[in-house]
């Protein structure tokens, strides 16, 4: 017990410092247990078996069909009708934003279904002279609160059902049992109507507005100062030498935005182009690069752009967008220098906006993370390029996107198939869904090469990581041990109680962790802790999925709050701000909830 205690506290601070990728975290602590098997009590066999595990392989399963539906553009065109409902009433676009999400969100993968709207919604704001700050957190909580309708909205759901089962199977007597499709969607629903209702009130008026409702790139990152145009004169020693020979240099932090000559301005690629007499070139740099640079080279200041306008007049077509890094993205643990984006897509990183801090200037060699925001400057044909790769979240729609509509029908049909079946018990869901898969591929909805392509790895070695750590949990007696523990609150608070206290203790480890790992790692400790004050293990287990499903407090308790977190322009402290009083409301209303329908007593 002590050995696993000591694998779990590592998880937890590798977990919560970030030291590590949390699926390279999670195979670390698969392999501990493994090595250390003489006290784990883990085998090889044991170890691996959360990669063969029927949660993981429908996980996987769920975001192939993901991908099938975004590749018919249907949630995209829901989106749009949401945008045109909406309008310019702000009351309207926040009750759209939730009420498509959330439902959505219920049978689709909640993550891919917020990395396809945050555009949707980040260009409604726009329009509507909306600040994207107010609409965007509610985009992820409504998302997070429509996971709770099935056992399919989110991948926290899914372990728990495998993990619940599994215990049910070695423990008849907790009367446990995999969840049904629809088991909690009549909890859900009241969850999911008390969160829209908190965000539409209470909400809305503390979501600060930290985004201008004007789209305006260059003010919303206070860029002016670091923008600058500067004037080739004859004597200069740049004249005759390309772009990159004359400012190429990593160590001099300049980035040749334009080049303007008589009145024509050129954008990307520059690299090549030879610099001439009069030439205006558009730097972005630091002051106190751009002072060394025109006292060593002769060049002449002539302001600069102060607006987005300013900085492209005339431009139809978006040259500046953010580019959001979801998990799964080449760019993660990667910097700029050593990624070739640039080079890549011909594109200019103007700003860099990482856990709530914008770096201006010397990025290029930080570490990026998940939900970090890049401001980028590209080519029209470059920016289509960066939408079309599943790597990024382009926080802007584009027209010219190409979608399968012709196959809505049978995407469709097939994610009700897959529903349907395992809701009337015909079918097991990982069976069913992996014949939704092959479906998809029958049909033309997905090419096969796109399989891979389809599923987020990270989240996949993270399940086959963690699910062993639950097995040691039960084995070795570890769990019982904190469920007795747990249980001892018993003498001075009743069951509902006790079942209040493992909602809460979830949220707040659900906020620093995985949502996977912390339902891998309370669920077996509240059974235990249920059988030991002779309450309902369901009731219990029950709570613990709910609040790992529902993480509001902090920007990295859920990935759908770090798409968010950019492009929204949000502080660490904003979501606690917003999420803590929706999180503790709802644990009142959850908690009762789990009592009136299933009742806490065994």
């Amino acid at each position: 017990m002590l050995v696993v205690f000591a694998l779990i506290f590592l998880s937890l601070v590798l977990f919560a410092t970030e030291w590590l990728p949390i699926d390279v975290t999670a195979i670390v602590v698969m392999v501990l247990l493994m090595v250390l098997e003489p006290w784990t009590q883990i085998t090889p066999q044991e170890g691996l078996s959360g990669f063969a595990s029927p949660a993981t392989i429908t996980v996987l399963a769920m975001l192939i069909l993901s991908t099938g539906v975004n590749r018919t553009g249907i949630v995209q065109l829901i989106g749009r009708k949401m945008a045109d409902y909406a309008g310019t009433s702000r009351p309207k676009q926040l009750a759209a934003t939730i009420g498509v999400t959330g439902p959505v969100s219920g049978f689709i993968n909640n993550t891919p279904v917020v990395a396809i709207l945050v555009p949707v919604v980040a260009d409604l704001a726009h329009k509507g002279k909306t600040s994207p700050s107010k609409l965007l957190m509610p985009l992820s909580f409504a998302s997070m609160l429509g996971g709770t309708l099935t056992v399919i909205g989110t991948s926290t759901n899914i372990l728990a059902s495998d993990i619940v089962a599994q215990l049910g199977r070695e423990s008849p007597g907790l009367g446990l049992h995999a969840f049904g499709m629809f088991e909690f969607t009549k909890l859900g629903v009241i969850v999911f109507a008390v969160g829209a209702v908190y965000l539409m009130t209470v909400g809305v008026r503390l979501l600060p507005k930290r985004v201008p409702a004007e789209d305006d790139l260059v003010e919303e990152y206070a860029l002016q100062e670091y923008l600058a145009d500067v004037v080739v004169p004859a004597d200069s020693s740049l004249i005759g030498q390309t772009v990159q020979e004359a400012l190429g240099d990593d160590d001099l932090d300049i980035d040749v935005l334009q080049l303007i000559r008589y009145g024509e301005q050129f954008l990307e690629p520059l690299a090549r182009k030879e610099i001439h007499e009069n030439d205006t070139l558009r730097l972005r740099t630091n002051r106190e690069t751009l002072e060394r640079i025109m006292r060593s080279e002769g060049l002449t200041f002539v302001g600069g752009p102060r607006s987005e306008s300013e900085l492209h007049p005339g431009e139809e077509e978006p040259v500046m967008v953010e580019v959001v890094i979801p998990s799964g993205s080449f760019l993660v643990g990667e910097s700029l220098a050593s990624s070739t984006f640039r080079q890549r897509y011909d594109a200019n990183v103007l700003a860099f906006r990482t856990r709530g801090k914008v770096v201006r200037d010397r990025f290029e060699d930080i570490d990026i993370r998940v939900g970090d925001t890049l401001l980028v400057q590209a080519p029209p044909d470059s920016l289509t390029r960066l939408v079309q790769n599943e790597d990024f979240i382009v926080a802007h729609e584009f027209d010219d996107v190409d979608y399968r509509t012709e196959k809505t029908p049978f995407a469709v049909a097939i994610i009700a198939g897959v529903v349907a079946l395992p809701a009337f018990n015909v079918l097991p869901i990982v069976v069913s869904a992996l014949g939704g898969v092959v479906a998809m591929i029958l049909t033309g909805v997905l090419k096969p090469n796109e399989l891979y392509k389809s599923v987020e790895w990270n989240v996949i070695f993270l399940l086959a990581g963690v699910i062993p750590l639950g097995v040691a949990l039960q084995q070795t007696g570890a769990a019982a041990l904190l469920g007795d523990a747990v249980a001892s609150t018993a003498t001075f608070l009743p069951a509902i109680g006790v079942l209040w206290v493992f909602y809460l203790a979830t949220g707040l480890l659900t906020s620093v962790i995985s949502n996977n790992a912390s339902v891998v790692l309370m669920i077996p400790v509240a059974a235990s802790a249920a059988q030991s004050i002779g309450a309902n293990a369901f009731s219990f287990v029950l709570a613990v999925t709910f609040a790992a499903s529902t993480a509001f407090m902090t920007p990295v308790g859920y990935q759908t709050n770090l798409f968010v977190y950019g492009p929204g322009g949000y502080t660490f402290s904003d979501f606690l701000r917003v999420g803590a009083p929706l999180q503790l409301l709802l644990s009142v209303v959850t908690v009762a909830g789990i009592a009136f329908f299933w009742g806490v007593g065994a």
